[in-house]
């Protein structure tokens, strides 16, 4: 890892294990929730205020840097160009608000448009999943194994239920021999953790209809660092600016996946869940 890598990975990792720390502090206070785009999807001050601690923080340290966040505290980026920081600041927030689990603090750093830092922190078990580019994946301190070859019926998969009811927009057809096949499948409610699970080889892939920039982008390298893949559900890569559709997994069942189930479906278009 070159200097100047190194120091923003040092500082990212104070900058996200303080923002943890206020999360954790967080709980016993009553939430001022909100909504956004529909009931489901929701926001709360916590929300807003570890983006605007992220933003103020890295403006400060790197005022060169552009930052791309969820909340909308970051500046209106149109490109990938020069440095990003892509932040998602409580990843699963219907799960925060009423579990107190499961969610995470989502953090990539891209530079030219591409992934040079990934970070995914496990906020109540205190995991860091992250990794630069060229040098491997952690899990804190642990390096992790490149991930295994496995096959369909011997895998897990992650999707959500609503991909394989009838849709009147999406082919659920494509999704339902997959359940059928796969070992198990699981929904966490967390794309930034489902991710991170792929990572440790805990799931062997992960599939939805709609993911915005701050949900996959520290993933993304995390995922790529210990040979796995990801692209939009079309096998093209993914777009880091817009939402669109996600297929994270191990490589080789990802070419398994898609050239035997999804490419009828999908390949060259792509659907949107609005």
């Amino acid at each position: 890892m070159n200097q100047t890598r190194n120091e923003m990975d040092r500082f990212a990792k104070e900058l996200i294990k303080k923002a943890g720390q206020t999360i954790i502090k967080s709980f016993d206070d009553v939430l001022n929730i909100e909504t956004k785009s529909n009931a489901n999807d929701l926001v709360t001050n916590m929300d807003k205020q570890i983006e605007r601690f992220f933003v103020k923080e890295i403006q400060g340290k790197y005022p060169d840097h552009k930052i791309l966040g969820e909340e909308g505290f970051g500046d209106q980026v149109t490109s990938l160009d020069g440095t990003v920081w892509i932040i998602d600041p409580i990843d699963g927030t219907m799960n925060f608000v009423h579990q107190q689990r499961n969610f995470a603090i989502s953090i990539g750093v891209y530079e030219e448009g591409e992934g040079v830092l990934g970070y995914i922190y496990d906020v109540v078990h205190d995991e860091l999943y992250w990794a630069s580019k060229g040098e491997g994946a952690y899990l804190n301190d642990r390096k992790l194994s490149p991930l295994k070859e496995v096959k369909l019926e011997e895998s897990i998969l992650a999707l959500n239920a609503t991909w394989v009811a009838p849709h009147e927009r999406i082919p659920f057809e494509a999704f339902t021999p997959l359940v059928r096949k796969a070992r198990g499948t699981r929904s966490y409610g967390s794309a930034a953790l489902e991710l991170a699970y792929i990572a440790t080889g805990g799931i062997d892939g992960y599939m939805t209809m709609r993911l915005a920039p701050w949900d996959v982008a520290g993933g993304k390298v995390i995922i790529e660092e210990v040979g796995g893949k990801m692209t939009d559900l079309s096998n093209h890569p993914l777009n880091l600016i817009d939402s669109s559709p996600v297929f994270a997994g191990n490589a080789t069942l990802h070419d398994e996946i898609y050239t035997e189930y999804l490419s009828k479906y999908f390949n060259h278009k792509t659907i949107k869940e609005d």
